[in-house]
C-alpha cells in the first residue's frame, strides 16, 4: 500500500511537469540549459530565504508559542519576495543573453522571450516542487499510518496536489512576469507577487484541505487562462488545436521578439 501511495502521489505532483518536459523541452538542448539555470536561480533564492530564517530564529532565541506563528508569516512573505526578485534577475540575465546571441549571430533567430519565460518558469516550479515535497514523499513509504491519531488521512494526497499547483503556477507566473517586464507594465508583476503570497498563505488553513486546495486550484485556473492569452493564445488558436487543425500550437509557433 505504501508503494502505491508513493508512486501515486509522485505522479500526481510531478506528472504534468514531466510530460511538459518530455514533449516541449527535452528535444532542444538550449531549452534544457535554460531550464536548469532557472532551477538554479530558485535554489539561490532558497539559500537567501534560509539565511533570513536562520537569522530571525536566532534573534528570537528559537522561542515557541505565538511568536513562532508570526515568524512563519514573516518567513513566507520574505521567501516569496526573494523568489520574485530572483525571477526578475533571471529575466535580466536572459534578456542580455538574448541580445548577445543576436549580436554574435544575427542570421540565427534567437529564442523568443515567451519561450524563455515558459522554460524558466517550469524550472522554478520543478525545483520548488522537489524541495517542498520530496521529504513528505519519502515518508509515504512508511513505517506508520497517516491519520491514526485523528489527523487527516489525506495529508499525502493533498500535499501532492498542492505541489502540482505550485509547479503549474510557477510556469504561469513566469510567462506573465516576463511579459510585464518586456512591456514595462508593472501591474502584472504586482499581480504575480500578490497571487504568490495568497497561494502561500492558503497553506496556513491546513488541515482544512477543502478550502485551501480548492482555492489554490481556482487561482491556478484563472492564472493559467491569463498566461494563455499573454503567451499569444486566442480562442481561435485553441479551437484549431483541439480540432487537430494546428499542430504548431503556441510554443512552437513563437517567433523571436
Amino acid at each position: 500500500m505504501t508503494a502505491a501511495v508513493f508512486f501515486g502521489c509522485a505522479f500526481i505532483a510531478f506528472g504534468p511537469a514531466l510530460a511538459l518536459y518530455i514533449f516541449t523541452i527535452a528535444t532542444d538542448p538550449l531549452r534544457i540549459i535554460f531550464l536548469i539555470v532557472g532551477a538554479f536561480f530558485w535554489l539561490i533564492s532558497l539559500l537567501f530565504s534560509s539565511f533570513v530564517w536562520f537569522v530571525a530564529r536566532a534573534i528570537t532565541d528559537n522561542r515557541d508559542g505565538p511568536i513562532e506563528k508570526y515568524l512563519l508569516i514573516f518567513g513566507v512573505l520574505v521567501s516569496v519576495l526573494i523568489q520574485e526578485m530572483f525571477r526578475f534577475a533571471y529575466y535580466r540575465l536572459l534578456k542580455k543573453a538574448n541580445d548577445g546571441l543576436k549580436t554574435i549571430n544575427p542570421d540565427e533567430p534567437a529564442p523568443s522571450m515567451r519561450l524563455l519565460a515558459y522554460v524558466s518558469g517550469l524550472g522554478f516550479g520543478i525545483m520548488s516542487g522537489v524541495f517542498s515535497f520530496v521529504n513528505t514523499l519519502s515518508d509515504s513509504l512508511g513505517p506508520g499510518t497517516v491519520g491514526i491519531h485523528g489527523d487527516s488521512p489525506y495529508f499525502f494526497l493533498n500535499s501532492a496536489f498542492m505541489t502540482q499547483v505550485i509547479i503549474l503556477l510557477h510556469m504561469f507566473w513566469g510567462i506573465i512576469f516576463f511579459d510585464g517586464c518586456e512591456k514595462k507594465n508593472w501591474y502584472p508583476l504586482l499581480a504575480v507577487i500578490l497571487t504568490h503570497l495568497l497561494v502561500s498563505a492558503l497553506t496556513f488553513l491546513n488541515p482544512q484541505y477543502e478550502v485551501s486546495l480548492v482555492s489554490a486550484y481556482m487561482i491556478t485556473v484563472l492564472t493559467g487562462i491569463r498566461a494563455f492569452f499573454v503567451a499569444g493564445g486566442s480562442r481561435r488558436s485553441l479551437k484549431r488545436y483541439l480540432l487537430c487543425q494546428d499542430k504548431n500550437f503556441l510554443l512552437y509557433s513563437q517567433r523571436s521578439r
